[in-house]
């Protein structure tokens, strides 16, 4: 048989007998099979383009919030007004996928341009009005203002400047859901005197003020409302798996059943012998309590140092910015530190071509990322931390007179109204 003969006779058995009906059958499905691929690999394009167009249409605005020159209140002023940005709301369905509507996200920022200490809030400019009401409700002497984006001056040239760029994560594992150390385990939920305040923001701020001339240091603190998510089951739950995780934590730790919420074991004589909690165990148990009764939001943490590459100074910025924020940590109990994967232009090795290719990306993500105050969604889009609002309030609230940094930005005296019976002419 010739090879032609051989090609004949392979067409005319594919076009009768069991391959006709299997080309039928896949003929038929193809649809269904077209329905399927469709869902899975273009819905998730189309709601980043809907996100994306989304975010692009609504405008953002950045407000300044000047501090009065002396701030008598204990970080729970900050925790209320944060309280008053705890939104699960997502909207209808149709606006989420339709219109790319979600959550409202805010960005948190302490800023250090050449050691001048500045607090911003970054939120929708639908949202302005709603943000500053509330801020003046717990805060009545500061000022604000709108400004422009400052991130927005800086560009990334590698042979001008070096950025180093990294985002927190918990010391802890993810599993283990402990709390850090908050403004009520320095006792400032009791609003003590000045000269005994120890506020945990202080050596940050203190940082912030001694950064030279020609360098900055950013903080942001992305944070949206936490939500319940999806448990896998026959009906798939609503539940919200990092409370699940909060409350298997304390249970382990008094030793107790997760349904009867019975601890200990039981004696020869039958009556229970209760597990002996030590000092530290019970803190850590209040402390989990207290995580579980406030408002809980995804949170986000990034910071950027910037400097001139002949004056990029490692110990100073990086250190700094990772020993500041130890101070919110307790052996005990959780903390940060940065994630290992951090975007940086620092060159430092023999192979110039790749090493300089890689570290020049990673700080012009990291720069892009902060300008685009991207976390929540793509092109960004990490695993958040969760925190309720009194962790919250402890790394981002404002400074009394005990942080006595000469460049935190302040208003220069109290403000008052004139008396009611001023003669008037």
């Amino acid at each position: 048989m010739t090879v032609s003969e051989a090609i004949n006779l392979a067409i005319q058995n594919f076009q009768s007998g069991p391959f006709q009906i299997v080309l039928h059958i896949l003929v038929t499905i193809a649809p269904i099979f077209l329905v399927v691929f469709l869902y899975f690999v273009m819905w998730d394009l189309w709601t980043q383009y809907v996100k994306a167009d989304y975010l692009f249409k609504n405008k953002r605005t950045l407000l300044e919030l000047r501090l009065p020159k002396d701030t008598f209140k204990s970080p729970l002023a900050m925790e209320t007004f944060l309280n008053s940005l705890h939104n699960t709301s997502d909207g209808s369905k149709f606006k989420q996928y339709w219109n790319g509507e979600g959550r409202p996200f805010y960005s948190l920022e302490i800023v250090s341009v050449e050691g001048n200490v500045k607090f911003y809030i970054w939120t929708e400019a639908a949202r302005k009005a709603g943000v500053i009401s509330a801020l003046y409700s717990q805060f009545p002497e500061i000022e604000i203002e709108e400004r422009p984006d400052y991130a927005s001056s800086v560009h990334f040239d590698p042979k001008v400047i070096r950025i180093w760029a990294g985002e927190m994560t918990f010391t802890k594992k993810p599993n283990e859901p402990y709390p850090i150390k908050t403004y009520v385990d320095y006792g400032l939920d009791k609003d003590p005197k000045e000269e005994y305040k120890v506020d945990p923001m202080t050596p940050l701020i203190e940082f912030l003020g001694s950064v030279p001339p020609n360098q900055q240091v950013w903080i942001q603190i992305m944070i949206t409302a936490h939500r319940k998510g999806k448990k896998a089951g026959f009906f798939m739950k609503e539940t919200d798996l990092w409370e699940e995780s909060v409350k298997k934590l304390m249970n382990s730790l008094m030793i107790r059943n997760e349904k009867t919420k019975v601890s200990g074991d039981k004696s020869e004589t039958g009556f229970l012998i209760s597990p002996t909690l030590s000092q530290v165990e019970k803190d850590i148990i209040a402390a989990l309590e207290r995580r579980l009764t406030k408002h809980a939001f995804d949170v986000g943490i990034r910071a950027l140092y910037i400097a001139p590459k002949d004056e990029f100074n490692t110990p100073f910025g990086i250190g700094g910015i990772v020993s500041s924020f130890k101070h919110f940590s307790a052996a005990h109990m959780n903390g940060f530190k940065p994630n290992g994967k951090v975007w940086h232009s620092k060159l430092e090795s023999p192979w110039h071509d790749y090493k300089n290719m890689r570290r020049n990306k990673f700080g012009r993500l990291g720069l892009a990322a902060y300008k685009r105050r991207s976390y929540f969604f793509e092109p960004f889009k990490k695993t958040p931390l969760v925190l309720n609002s009194e962790e919250l309030a402890t790394i981002y609230h404002f400074p009394g007179s005990v942080a006595a940094t000469p460049s935190l930005t302040r208003v220069p005296s109290k403000k008052s109204e004139a008396p009611a019976n001023l003669p008037v002419k």
